[in-house]
């Protein structure tokens, strides 16, 4: 067992059945800060370029571009120095691929693992408890499709960054580095949960999960934040949850396996005490569905939310995308209750597409429906919770609806002050917003 400064609270230790877990040595109240982790190596994504400096992500107004790829921009001189050992990967690829430079973000972030790796000689601060060398590859239980992808990840990386990174570590080794990073890569996101770049933090993937989770990661620029959002005990393990835990057990069951090759045993998977909210009927039916419709309907629901997810990547028109939901919720709709999950899944990306096209009532609408039954199905402080509350209290304001926008707020505020903590700028944001409409 390893103690280390800065992880105070918390030691390594062997979780039965789990391997390696994280575990309280002190008691956490709930909203309390069980520790921070900066990112050992992060990139900003694509799209949140120049709303986002590279190298704090700070969201402002005026950043700076990069002279030379006019591709890049930071808060100031030093952001961007801080930046370059980086941004060098890149800013003359981009240069000279213009167009054709496109990498995955999971190979944007290797390159940099790769230079970290290079120029650091020994245990940084984001490995007070877990060295990046140790996170587990599975590479044993890759299906031929995830062993394509890496392959043509690692055919990319070959192609945009072997002019900048002399001497790329042999074919093995990436496949084992591509492996580490899927099963122990994160996303950060915003307070309203919109993707802003991928890192590693080796401390905070140390975590094992749990569908019922007594900690929730947020992010504070670069660095994760980890707190408390159950009592936790001295001996009590620390979890984490690493998947949207709306879903039914058998559903979270298929994704856990899938991404990060275990079966979850953990409380809520043990007595399924959620799924029959999650999996609502529709009331007044002539007469109750068979088992074996039930079963086909899920079936269809799954198989729209992957074309879904394939129609978004491949920027299908929006109309499209806005259809596709309009359709797949009146098919389920003829079973399903409103507040059954599958419906808020569609409900949630209807409202997302509304968003991008500025149907702000239509967004509205959709919000007013989902938030209620998100807040039985989440655990009680949760991330999605809260930034469905601020979606929808910032609709209300832009719609002059004050009263009701207020209350949304405040609802969000009182989430995000335990799961980000009280001090967090996302926090003191919304508290602005609330006071300039009082």
């Amino acid at each position: 067992i390893m103690k280390n400064e800065g992880v105070e609270g918390t030691e390594r230790f062997l979780s039965p059945d789990k391997g390696r877990g994280l575990r309280a040595v002190q008691h956490f109240a709930v909203g309390e800060l069980v520790f921070a982790c900066p990112a050992y190596s992060y990139v900003l994504t694509v799209n949140e370029r120049a709303a986002h400096c590279e190298y704090c992500f700070s969201r402002k107004e005026g950043l700076s571009k990069c002279g030379k790829c006019k591709q890049a921009f930071y808060c100031d001189v030093d952001c961007q120095k801080g930046d370059w050992p980086m941004h060098k990967l890149e800013c003359s690829a981009m240069c000279a691929y213009g167009e054709n430079w496109c990498p995955s973000e999971t190979v944007r972030l290797v390159a940099r693992i790769i230079m970290k790796q290079r120029a650091t000689t020994e245990r940084t601060t984001s490995e007070r408890l877990l060295l990046l060398t140790e996170f587990e590859s599975h590479l044993d239980k890759l299906d031929s499709e995830k062993e394509e992808m890496n392959q043509s990840d690692i055919a990319a990386l070959h192609h945009f960054y072997s002019k900048n990174i002399i001497d790329l570590p042999d074919n093995q080794a990436l496949i084992e580095l591509f492996g580490q990073v899927n099963c122990n890569g994160f996303t950060i996101e915003d307070e309203e949960l919109s993707h802003l770049g991928s890192a590693v933090f080796p401390d905070v993937a140390l975590m094992n999960h749990s569908c019922s989770p007594n900690v929730i990661v947020t992010y504070k620029g670069t660095v994760a934040e980890v707190r408390a959002v159950q009592d936790i005990n001295p001996g009590d393990e620390v979890f984490n949850s690493y998947i949207d835990l709306l879903y039914p057990t058998e559903d979270r069951r298929e994704r856990l396996i899938d991404s990060y090759f275990f079966n979850c045993q953990c409380d809520e998977c043990t007595s399924k005490s959620k799924d029959s909210a999650k999996m609502e009927i529709r009331k007044k039916l002539s007469s109750p569905p068979e088992p074996e419709e039930i079963r086909t309907m899920v079936y269809y629901a799954k198989n729209v939310i992957e074309e879904f997810r394939r129609a978004k990547h491949y920027k299908n028109i929006l109309s499209e995308l806005l259809e596709m939901c309009e359709l797949s919720q009146e098919k389920m709709g003829s079973i399903f209750a409103d507040t059954n999950v599958y419906m808020l899944h569609m409900m949630y990306q209807a409202m997302g597409v509304c968003l991008y096209m500025q149907d702000w009532d239509g967004a509205m609408s959709y919000g007013e429906k989902i938030v209620q039954p998100y807040s039985v199905h989440y655990p009680p402080y949760s991330l999605n919770v809260a930034s469905m509350y601020l979606k929808l209290g910032r609709l209300y304001l832009g719609l002059e609806r004050k009263t009701q926008g207020i209350k949304a707020l405040k609802k969000a505020q009182a989430i995000m002050e335990v799961a980000h903590g009280k001090d967090h700028h996302y926090v003191a944001e919304v508290k602005r917003e609330i006071e300039e409409q009082n």
